[in-house]
């Protein structure tokens, strides 16, 4: 049976993606922040998995206004990287597993989980990001992907008790899937930031790094912060934070913390990056 081994949480930031592919990770001002991901860099070539079932947040790249699915799953065999203005990441276009894919939407269709299923998706810098910041700049990616699409951009986006119950529906569905496969859970975005408006550059610190605390010993709190707590507390773009309630939840009750890393500023975002080995 497959089952998950590990999940990790990473900031999605397009500026770290922007760094990575202009050759400027070894800037003054990028170096301190690449360097929180060297460990774990390290850690993911000793510990492949064979499947990320990524959570991300599309950037309007292949969701425009006129569609805006709560829960979406991608279930291609690949996905083309998406044209954000500047011209697609020079990346590898990014292979996905068809089969736990099509699983995995049978199953939470079935558990009352609403997905979107999109056969044709192209995925912009909430995925590719990530798989960079883990995996570098190889000439394919080590790793076959299932894309899971949340709604954090327009409201009513899904609250942090829904991310976490839907986590919970992975775990099984996967748990469930007949081949021999191990698994992790990525959940992408945040950590405090805003982008617009009078308080545009808001970061806040002590909220981020309880919100570290919690995810480990007690997800369960955090599954109480609403949406105006998000805005109030992490800024505008802090809702990203309910991506990394899926993870958590897919990992089930107990975690062994194995890497934590924050940092202040990328951008104008506060980065944060875990690494929770499945109890």
């Amino acid at each position: 049976m497959a089952r998950i081994t590990a999940g990790v949480t990473t900031s999605h930031v397009p500026a770290i993606g922007a760094a990575i592919d202009r050759g400027e990770t070894a800037s003054d001002y990028w170096a301190p922040l690449f360097a929180g991901y060297e460990w774990s860099r390290k850690w993911m070539a000793a510990n492949l998995p064979d499947v990320v079932v990524l959570v991300y947040n599309d950037h309007a790249s292949n969701f425009s206004l006129e569609v805006i699915p709560t829960f979406a799953i991608g279930c291609a065999e690949s996905y083309r990287i998406a044209d954000e203005g500047f011209g697609p990441r020079p990346v590898p276009e990014v292979p996905g597993h068809a089969d736990l894919s099509c699983h995995l939407a049978e199953q939470l269709i079935l558990e009352e989980f609403d997905l979107t299923v999109v056969n044709r998706l192209d995925v912009d810098h909430g995925l590719t990001v990530p798989m960079s910041l883990l995996f570098g700049q190889p000439e394919a990616w080590p790793v076959r992907v299932v894309p899971i699409a949340v709604n954090v951009v327009q409201y009513p986006q899904p609250s942090g008790r829904r991310c976490y119950e839907l986590g919970k529906a992975i775990g099984r569905a996967v748990a469930s899937f007949p081949e021999d496969l191990n698994v992790q859970v990525w959940g992408t975005g945040g950590m405090s930031h805003q982008l617009q408006g009078p308080r545009a550059g808001f970061i806040n610190p002590a909220f981020d790094n309880a919100f570290l605390d919690r995810i480990v010993d007690d997800p369960e709190a955090l599954t109480h912060i609403g949406h105006l707590e998000y805005l109030r507390e992490a800024g505008s773009e802090g809702i990203e934070l309910i991506m990394w309630l899926i993870m958590r939840g897919a990992l089930g009750e107990r975690v062994n913390p194995l890497h934590r890393f924050y940092h202040v500023p990328a951008s104008n975002t506060a980065v944060g990056h875990l690494v929770l080995e499945a109890g």
